[in-house]
């Protein structure tokens, strides 16, 4: 980034303090995404925005080791405090926080004092391999679905902040009010909910947004978070995102949903393959089906993650895909018939919402571009719980269950050749050192300690 580039967008930046101004805004929240998936930010008052949109304020380069609990992961040779950054928000996402009166967010970037891309930018890691997605005429539509629970106690215990049945209208009438409001904040944020109910576990609740292009699928799903969290607060609720908040019973995912595009046709809809599938799309899904053991590193990074990831919990623990079986860790949703052209898409079950978006969307995007260049193919799909074939079964036809710990995982990220090229030597050594660290700390934990360590983390 050079000068004249950081003074255009510094230009861009001052033509939206008058509206901003005028909305109540005082402040400006830039935030990225760490390793661990904790959103960190720093602020500006209103009148240094220009300043801020150009030039960027400092952050410290450690932040790359960070884990969930602010330790720093560091390698041992006493770097982590040398070295600074600059975070510069994406001026064109600007937005006035509804539950946040006085406060504007822009999700953010981060370069080196020089100008040059920091390379362990998750932000600019995606938005690189988007293009080179595009250099295959394609570009891809996706979106997380958000599940989380609210607590009505005081403490750091959990204490469902909305009862009833699961999808009952008497859930939704026991908060209507604080669900009104997430909805009322989002829509003056920008936000179109598609879809929004009452979930299975207790106190839980889950929406879904409409796709985007991938960077402003992560950019909506920070935003999204930190809303329902702020709406939470005002109504004294507090918010999780945790794949297990307390250890019985089934927890928060964080679906992904991704579809691609061709000339503005989605080749997930009408080719010749099994469910209307082009090649395309069945080699796209291939390289990413074949990964997904590696990309639980990033999808499901924590030790509380795989307390979730059980059989016969809709959690899609099985490395196989199927027509809208949400057991398997790939569906495949073509949508109501007449629907097919626009809502055809794969949905990736087996990630939760601790994950840095924009690192689990890197990986996907990568996954599926090693599946084009390969050629790959899908294996037969299944139409039934893969946990109900048994085990003879489940290994004649080559079906493997996912990882059931973050160290398989981290040892299938290491070893995957395409995830570590495409992110880059320093950026995989930080994503593991977050991740051992994190063994470390919960080696010996029992599974309600680890819970209970984690619950309202993110």
């Amino acid at each position: 980034m050079d000068t004249a580039e950081r003074e255009a967008r510094s230009r861009d930046a001052e033509k939206t303090l008058e509206a901003l101004e005028a909305a109540g805004v005082v402040a400006v929240a830039a935030t990225f995404v760490d390793n661990s998936g904790i959103t960190r930010v720093k602020s500006v008052p209103l009148d240094r925005f220009a300043h801020l949109a150009g030039w960027g304020v400092g952050i410290s380069t450690s932040f790359d080791r960070f884990r969930f609990d602010d330790w720093i992961a560091g390698d041992g040779e006493g770097l982590e405090p040398v070295g600074d950054l600059r975070i510069i928000p994406d001026v064109r996402r600007i937005v006035p926080l509804v539950a946040q009166p006085g406060w504007a967010w822009a999700p953010a970037d981060r370069y080196e004092q020089s100008g040059e891309p920091h390379s362990q930018c998750s932000r600019l890691l995606l938005a690189r391999l988007v293009d080179e997605l595009a250099g295959q005429g394609l570009t891809a539509r996706t979106a997380f679905e958000v599940e989380w629970v609210v607590s009505a106690g005081d403490g750091d215990d959990f204490v469902p902040g909305v009862t009833g049945p699961g999808y009952s209208m008497t859930r939704l009438i026991n908060r209507s009010t604080y669900c009104r409001d997430v909805l009322t904040a989002l829509h003056d944020e920008g936000v179109r909910v598609e879809q929004f109910h009452p979930e299975y576990a207790a106190g839980q609740l889950e929406l879904s947004v409409p796709p985007e292009d991938p960077v402003s699928a992560a950019d909506t799903s920070v935003l999204v978070r930190s809303t329902i969290r702020a709406v939470g607060a005002i109504h004294g609720l507090r918010t999780s995102y945790s794949p297990k908040v307390a250890v019985p019973g089934v927890g928060n995912g964080g679906h992904v949903h991704l579809s691609l595009w061709r000339d503005e046709t989605n080749v997930f809809s009408g080719g010749d393959g099994r469910f209307g599938l082009t090649d395309t799309a069945e080699s796209f899904s291939a390289g990413v089906l074949t990964r997904l053991p590696a990309l639980l590193a990033l999808g499901a990074p924590s030790p509380v993650s795989y307390l979730r990831l059980v059989p016969s919990h809709w959690a899609g623990v099985y490395a196989c895909w199927g027509l809208e079986n949400r057991e398997a860790a790939m569906r495949m949703v073509t949508g109501s018939t007449g629907s097919e052209a626009h809502a055809a898409n794969m949905e990736v079950k087996c990630f939760d919402l601790l994950a840095n978006p924009y690192l689990l969307l890197s990986g996907l995007v990568a996954s599926g571009l090693a599946g084009l260049v390969d050629g790959a193919r899908l294996p037969e799909p299944i139409d039934v719980d893969p946990a109900a074939l048994g085990e003879d079964i489940l290994a004649g036809r080559d079906i493997k269950r996912l990882p059931t710990s973050l160290r398989e995982a981290l040892d299938a990220f290491r070893a995957d050749t395409t995830l570590t090229k495409a992110f880059g030597p320093a950026l995989v050594a930080s994503i593991a050192a977050v991740r051992e660290s994190e063994l470390a700390l919960f080696e010996g934990a029992s599974e309600e300690d680890l819970a209970a360590a984690t619950r309202w983390a993110h």
